[in-house]
Formats: C-alpha cells, structure tokens, sequence
C-alpha cells in the first residue's frame, strides 16, 4: 500500500463530539494504512529520521528564521547544500507527498505526530517543490497549523523546512515538468524543482485496471468505484457514511467492502501534472465532481472532516452537517478477482 495511516483514532458525530468508533465507518475506527512505527522519530544530532518513510529532516523546522519566495527557497536549499549543511550535500525541498508525510490528523497547532521532537516551529505556510498544476505560477504549500494542503503565488513569502533521503513506500506526485515563477516551462536541471527530481515510487502502466463497475489502482491496490458519484447529489458527511452502508448491503460491483476513504486515500489518487480534473490524462473515471468527503475528521475543528478538492488538488475541509459535497466509496483491493 503506497500510502500511510493519518494518526486519527477517534470518531466524533456532526457536532463534534466524541463518539465510540465502533460501527461508525469513520477514519479513527478503520485505520487503513501503514502503521506507524513506535517511535516515529530517531534524532541523530540535528537531524531527524522518520521511521515511517526513511526521510530524513532538519530538527530545525525554520532554518532560514523568515519567510521567502520560491525561487528564494530553492536558492537557499542550493546554498545550504554547498556549504555540506549538517554534513550532507544532498538537501531539497520537499515534494507536495514528502510534506504531508509528516501531518497528523489527531494532531492541530501544529499538525504533527505527539511526541514529535521539531524545534523552532511556526504555525504557518510550507513550500514545496511542487508546482500547482492548475496555475504553475503558484506551488503547493501546507500549513502546520491543521494540515490543510493548497496553493500560493510563488512571488509570495513563506517558510521552507529541508529534507533529504528516499522515501519508503511513498509515490512520485506525478509532475515531470519544471517552471519558473511566472508558471512558464523552464528547463529542470539543477532546479531542485519536483519535476526534475521525481522522488518516489514509480506509478505502473497502466496505472488503472477497469473491470465492470470497479477500477482498481494498481499503485495502492484500491478498488474504486467507476463512477465516482454513485449517489447522484451532494451529501453531508453522515449522508456519505450512510450511502456507503447502503452500498455494502446492496453489494455494489459485487463488493460488500466499501467504505468512505480517509483523505490519504482521497489524496492518492492526486497526479499532479494535471487538473480540471486532477486525476491521470488516462483515468477511466466517470461523472466526476469536484469535492468529495473522506472519512477523516478535521482535528482542528471537529465539526468539520476533510474534503478533497478534485479539481485542483487541494485538500481542505468542510462543515460535516452541509449537504456540500460527493462520496466516492473505496474498497480494499483483496475483493477485484471476486
């Protein structure tokens, strides 16, 4: 599975409140992903190991003290990796997959696994190396506050935190182009730029296997329903609980599995290459939408559960007692040959 459990492990209704996970179909009850290691994090001096991903951070989540453009960003990360910063030469900013690796969604202010050891934290925007596919002048950025996942202008200021290493088990984003801060194609070496580095593991081809009602994601081994609106209307959150409840007794594309995907799951599906819709050019998809419900509940705000927005990419969240957004059910991929 190229994707990781978001550290939620509880459940809470509507309004917010804490309730028994049992029977809820909620991210806290099903926990799908890989599991996190105990502990998650060896510090070595200043640098930080992530056990789950093998990547290797800076302890000090604000090296540059203030905020900069993008272009500013990758200029200091080039700088940082001539003069052998902390003994290596081999730093970069994270990709937009990289920096979510470390969020987690039982976690606010910041965003981060308990325990974690992170000094000199702001509670503000990250860059990443990834260009926003729907206006490359702008580039992903993730704030740690929440974890909330969009984009900026690249003549904007914002922090940056290196990493270094190969990651374990995490996907390339899909960008294989390079652009400057005006969003025009510009030439990849030595940009330190996502498009240029592509880190992650590699997507099969085809990457999407269509049998009958059901597509099955040959990177994560999730079966998705080929029609991603099976209800036909907006729901609330609990509305896309309940149609996934309804779709197991009924044994959709004759799985009894389905269940609301966490925003892991949403968001893997994300190829960044691409929006309108943010899927592969080659996808079998039928009736997409833009925002759809995933099962993880925004710690943040608890009333709220995190959305991803199709269109562009985006991930955010939406208040769970709105009929504002669309269920697509996921299923886990051990049921395609039944």
């Amino acid at each position: 599975m190229n994707y990781y459990r978001t550290g939620q492990e509880r459940c809470y209704d509507p309004a917010g409140i804490e309730i028994p996970c049992e029977g809820s179909g909620q991210d806290g009850e099903t926990r799908f992903g890989q599991p996190w290691p105990e502990p998650r994090f060896a510090v070595r001096d200043e640098i930080v190991e992530d056990r789950l991903t093998t990547l290797h951070w800076y302890r000090n989540a604000n090296p540059n003290s203030f905020p900069v453009t993008w272009p500013e960003a990758l200029a200091a990360i080039a700088e940082l990796n001539r003069q052998q910063a902390l003994g290596y030469g081999d730093w970069r900013l994270p990709n937009r997959r990289e920096m979510r690796s470390l969020m987690s969604y039982q976690s606010r202010r910041p965003a981060l696994p308990p325990g974690h050891p992170f000094v000199n934290l702001f509670l503000g925007w990250y860059w990443t190396s990834t260009s926003a596919a729907i206006n490359p002048a702008y580039a992903w950025y993730l704030h740690l506050e929440g974890a909330r996942m969009f984009f900026g202008r690249k003549d904007q200021y914002y922090l940056f935190w290196p990493v270094r290493g190969l990651a374990v088990n995490l996907p390339q984003t899909g960008q294989d182009l390079c652009y400057d801060s005006e969003g025009r194609e510009s030439i990849c070496p030595e940009s330190g730029q996502d498009g240029e580095l592509r880190l992650g593991a590699p997507w099969p081809e085809p990457r999407f296997e269509v049998k009958g009602e059901v597509v099955r994601d040959r990177l994560t081994d999730l079966i998705w329903l080929r029609n991603t609106d099976p209800a036909g209307r907006l729901l609330d959150w609990n509305g896309a609980l309940e149609l996934v409840a309804r779709l197991n007794r009924e044994r959709l594309g004759g799985l009894d599995n389905w269940f609301l995907p966490n925003i892991n799951q949403l968001e893997s599906l994300v190829d960044c290459r691409m929006a309108q819709p943010a899927l592969s050019m080659d996808h079998p998809f039928v009736n997409i939408r833009d925002g759809y419900w995933s099962s993880t509940t925004s710690y943040f705000e608890t009333a709220w559960a995190w959305v991803l927005y199709l269109d562009k990419g985006a991930l955010g969240v939406g208040h769970k007692s709105g009929v504002t957004f669309h269920a697509w059910p996921v299923a886990a991929g051990g049921g395609f040959s039944r």
